[in-house]
Protein backbone atom coordinates (compact mmCIF):
# COMPACT_ATOMS: atom_id res chain seq x y z
CA UNK A 1 0.00 0.00 0.00
CA UNK A 2 1.46 2.83 -0.69
CA UNK A 3 0.73 6.13 -0.06
CA UNK A 4 -1.46 9.21 -1.65
CA UNK A 5 1.96 11.05 -2.64
CA UNK A 6 3.63 7.75 -4.50
CA UNK A 7 0.71 7.28 -6.30
CA UNK A 8 0.17 9.36 -9.44
CA UNK A 9 -2.32 11.58 -7.55
CA UNK A 10 -3.75 13.04 -11.44
CA UNK A 11 -4.91 9.32 -11.77
CA UNK A 12 -6.49 9.79 -8.59
CA UNK A 13 -8.06 12.81 -9.44
CA UNK A 14 -9.13 11.53 -12.83
CA UNK A 15 -10.78 8.46 -11.20
CA UNK A 16 -12.43 9.98 -8.86
CA UNK A 17 -13.08 13.98 -9.65
CA UNK A 18 -16.52 12.98 -11.25
CA UNK A 19 -18.04 10.76 -8.40
CA UNK A 20 -17.28 13.29 -5.75
CA UNK A 21 -18.78 16.26 -7.96
CA UNK A 22 -21.78 14.02 -8.77
CA UNK A 23 -21.59 13.09 -4.61
CA UNK A 24 -21.95 17.15 -3.97
CA UNK A 25 -24.72 17.51 -6.11
CA UNK A 26 -26.85 14.70 -4.86
CA UNK A 27 -26.37 16.29 -1.08
CA UNK A 28 -27.87 19.39 -2.67
CA UNK A 29 -24.96 21.68 -4.08
CA UNK A 30 -25.67 23.71 -6.98
CA UNK A 31 -23.17 23.41 -9.66
CA UNK A 32 -20.77 26.16 -9.15
CA UNK A 33 -21.15 25.18 -5.22
CA UNK A 34 -20.06 21.75 -6.47
CA UNK A 35 -17.30 22.92 -8.70
CA UNK A 36 -15.92 24.30 -5.50
CA UNK A 37 -15.48 22.25 -3.11
CA UNK A 38 -14.85 19.59 -5.56
CA UNK A 39 -11.06 21.41 -6.04
CA UNK A 40 -11.16 21.77 -2.02
CA UNK A 41 -11.62 18.02 -1.85
CA UNK A 42 -8.69 17.39 -3.44
CA UNK A 43 -6.96 20.22 -1.53
CA UNK A 44 -7.16 18.84 1.63
CA UNK A 45 -6.52 15.43 0.71
CA UNK A 46 -2.98 16.48 -0.57
CA UNK A 47 -2.77 18.39 2.09
CA UNK A 48 -2.60 15.66 4.81
CA UNK A 49 -0.68 12.34 4.71
CA UNK A 50 -3.12 9.56 3.09
CA UNK A 51 -2.66 5.86 2.90
CA UNK A 52 -4.12 4.67 -0.42
CA UNK A 53 -5.59 0.59 -0.05
CA UNK A 54 -7.94 0.39 -3.34
CA UNK A 55 -10.72 2.70 -5.15
CA UNK A 56 -13.89 1.72 -2.86
CA UNK A 57 -11.84 3.42 0.38
CA UNK A 58 -10.64 5.89 -1.17
CA UNK A 59 -14.24 6.76 -2.63
CA UNK A 60 -15.57 6.84 0.71
CA UNK A 61 -12.72 8.79 2.44
CA UNK A 62 -13.08 11.82 -0.35
CA UNK A 63 -17.01 11.58 0.16
CA UNK A 64 -16.25 11.90 4.07
CA UNK A 65 -14.12 15.00 3.25
CA UNK A 66 -16.62 16.37 0.52
CA UNK A 67 -19.77 15.98 3.07
CA UNK A 68 -17.85 17.56 5.62
CA UNK A 69 -16.76 20.29 2.94
CA UNK A 70 -20.06 21.24 2.11
CA UNK A 71 -21.34 21.17 5.88
CA UNK A 72 -18.65 23.97 6.61
CA UNK A 73 -20.12 26.14 2.97
CA UNK A 74 -23.48 25.51 4.13
CA UNK A 75 -22.76 27.09 7.37
CA UNK A 76 -20.51 29.81 6.31
CA UNK A 77 -23.71 30.74 3.72
CA UNK A 78 -25.86 30.45 6.82
CA UNK A 79 -28.21 28.19 4.95
CA UNK A 80 -30.29 25.45 7.20
CA UNK A 81 -28.65 22.23 7.72
CA UNK A 82 -30.38 19.15 8.26
CA UNK A 83 -28.11 16.35 9.12
CA UNK A 84 -30.89 13.65 9.40
CA UNK A 85 -31.53 14.67 5.54
CA UNK A 86 -27.59 14.92 4.86
CA UNK A 87 -27.23 11.20 6.38
CA UNK A 88 -30.14 9.95 4.15
CA UNK A 89 -28.66 10.86 1.06
CA UNK A 90 -25.47 9.59 2.35
CA UNK A 91 -27.31 6.08 2.52
CA UNK A 92 -29.11 6.26 -0.25
CA UNK A 93 -25.93 7.43 -2.32
CA UNK A 94 -23.72 4.27 -0.89
CA UNK A 95 -26.59 2.22 -1.75
CA UNK A 96 -27.26 3.33 -5.37
CA UNK A 97 -23.48 4.18 -6.34
CA UNK A 98 -22.64 0.32 -5.38
CA UNK A 99 -19.18 -0.75 -6.64
CA UNK A 100 -19.52 0.41 -9.82
CA UNK A 101 -19.62 4.59 -8.44
CA UNK A 102 -23.23 4.50 -10.20
CA UNK A 103 -22.53 3.46 -13.50
CA UNK A 104 -25.63 1.11 -13.83
CA UNK A 105 -27.95 3.49 -12.59
CA UNK A 106 -26.60 5.96 -14.83
CA UNK A 107 -26.38 4.34 -17.89
CA UNK A 108 -30.32 2.36 -16.94
CA UNK A 109 -30.81 6.20 -16.90
CA UNK A 110 -29.76 7.30 -19.90
CA UNK A 111 -31.66 4.42 -21.54
CA UNK A 112 -35.07 5.64 -20.10
CA UNK A 113 -34.34 9.19 -20.79
CA UNK A 114 -34.06 7.81 -24.34
CA UNK A 115 -37.53 6.56 -24.19
CA UNK A 116 -39.05 9.51 -22.88
CA UNK A 117 -41.35 11.40 -25.65
CA UNK A 118 -39.60 14.75 -26.46
CA UNK A 119 -42.20 17.23 -24.85
CA UNK A 120 -40.81 15.48 -21.44
CA UNK A 121 -37.33 15.69 -22.69
CA UNK A 122 -37.41 19.10 -23.41
CA UNK A 123 -39.20 19.94 -20.37
CA UNK A 124 -36.39 18.17 -18.00
CA UNK A 125 -33.88 19.79 -20.12
CA UNK A 126 -35.33 23.10 -20.04
CA UNK A 127 -35.58 22.81 -16.36
CA UNK A 128 -32.27 21.16 -14.96
CA UNK A 129 -29.99 22.05 -17.94
CA UNK A 130 -30.11 25.68 -16.73
CA UNK A 131 -30.10 28.17 -13.42
CA UNK A 132 -33.43 29.32 -13.35
CA UNK A 133 -36.23 28.93 -10.81
CA UNK A 134 -38.63 26.27 -11.27
CA UNK A 135 -41.16 29.57 -11.76
CA UNK A 136 -38.46 31.19 -14.25
CA UNK A 137 -38.77 27.55 -16.12
CA UNK A 138 -42.70 26.94 -16.17
CA UNK A 139 -42.62 30.83 -17.53
CA UNK A 140 -40.70 30.37 -20.12
CA UNK A 141 -42.32 26.82 -21.09
CA UNK A 142 -45.37 28.56 -21.21
CA UNK A 143 -46.51 26.47 -17.68
CA UNK A 144 -47.34 27.50 -14.29
CA UNK A 145 -45.21 26.72 -11.84
CA UNK A 146 -47.99 24.40 -10.22
CA UNK A 147 -47.95 22.43 -13.57
CA UNK A 148 -44.13 22.03 -14.07
CA UNK A 149 -44.52 21.00 -10.64
CA UNK A 150 -46.34 18.24 -10.98
CA UNK A 151 -45.12 17.34 -14.71
CA UNK A 152 -42.06 17.13 -13.19
CA UNK A 153 -42.94 14.74 -10.21
CA UNK A 154 -44.74 12.49 -12.93
CA UNK A 155 -41.63 12.35 -15.22
CA UNK A 156 -39.41 11.58 -12.48
CA UNK A 157 -41.97 8.57 -11.31
CA UNK A 158 -42.05 7.31 -15.03
CA UNK A 159 -38.13 7.63 -14.96
CA UNK A 160 -37.87 6.21 -11.57
CA UNK A 161 -40.08 3.20 -12.76
CA UNK A 162 -38.01 2.53 -15.76
CA UNK A 163 -34.52 2.88 -13.97
CA UNK A 164 -35.99 0.13 -11.32
CA UNK A 165 -37.28 -2.27 -14.50
CA UNK A 166 -34.20 -1.84 -16.07
CA UNK A 167 -31.80 -3.07 -12.88
CA UNK A 168 -33.71 -5.34 -12.51
CA UNK A 169 -33.44 -7.20 -15.97
CA UNK A 170 -29.84 -6.53 -15.91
Amino acid sequence: MGSLMAMDTAEIIRVHQLSVWRYLRFLGAGEALADDLTQEVFVAVLSQPFEYENPARTSAFLRTVARNQFVSALRKLKREISLDDINARESTWVEISGDDEGAAHREALDGCLEKLPERPRHVLRSYYGGDQSRGESAAALGMTDEALKKFLWRVRETLRECIERSLARG
